[in-house]
């Protein structure tokens, strides 16, 4: 049953110009991404295998945690890793008056800037998606490893992503409290796997200065 892994279906009625959920290329490449850190109990750790293995990914980070940890996300920085927005406070699109959901995001510039941006769930309106496509790349994903819910087991979030990952696919894990036990379980594993496989990995490149490049 793949529900939830894989990409939802309505992501695939937006303008491919600025929707992202996978990244063909010839070259097996995949790619990893990381939502709701930095948190101090759960990102470093992170940081570890990724450096071990000398394997990059995206971050795509909270607001409010890059203030709490500003030295968290220079460790992000330093090692070379890509930065994406993901609000500022975690804020559902579904749930949010457009108006307040596009200052939350915006909100991030005080912290940090980038030209990638993941909406929190997934969740945005057509009048969000179109005020902040003007700003940012909207990346989404292809695979999903469920990390933050309960009811999956570590065993069962590594069977996730290594049975729909492919070549160009962009795969969530988080650097959250509630992934800990699965992600740090998880991705060595998936890593390992994956580079024996010959796998390569790849960061999602962001811009830091201005809106994103509008592609033909």
């Amino acid at each position: 049953m793949n529900a939830g892994i894989r990409q939802p279906f309505f992501f695939r009625f937006f303008n491919k110009r600025y929707l992202t959920c996978k990244i063909p290329n010839p070259e097996q490449t995949i790619f990893l991404t990381f939502d709701d850190g930095p948190v101090p109990e759960v990102t470093p750790e992170v940081l570890k295998i990724l450096e071990k293995r000398s394997t990059k990914a995206t971050f795509f980070c909270l607001g409010e945690n890059v203030k709490k940890y500003p030295e968290l996300f220079q460790g992000i920085l330093t090692q070379g890793h890509s930065i994406g927005n993901h609000s500022f406070t975690h804020m559902n699109g579904w749930k949010t008056p457009t108006g307040q959901y596009v200052e939350n995001v915006m909100r991030c510039n005080e912290y940090f800037t980038t030209s990638l941006f993941r909406p929190p769930y997934g969740r945005f309106s057509i009048s969000q998606y179109y005020i902040l496509r003007k700003h940012f790349q909207f990346i989404l994903w292809s695979v999903l490893s469920r990390d933050y819910k309960p009811e999956v087991t570590p065993d069962q979030c590594f069977d996730n992503v290594m049975k729909y990952t492919t070549s160009g696919s962009i795969i969530v894990f988080h650097d959250s409290l509630k992934a800990k036990e699965k992600v740090l379980f998880a991705l060595p594993r998936f890593i390992d796997l994956l580079l024996e496989k010959g796998f390569r990995f790849g960061v999602i490149p962001y811009n830091s200065k201005g809106p994103p490049h509008q592609q033909s």
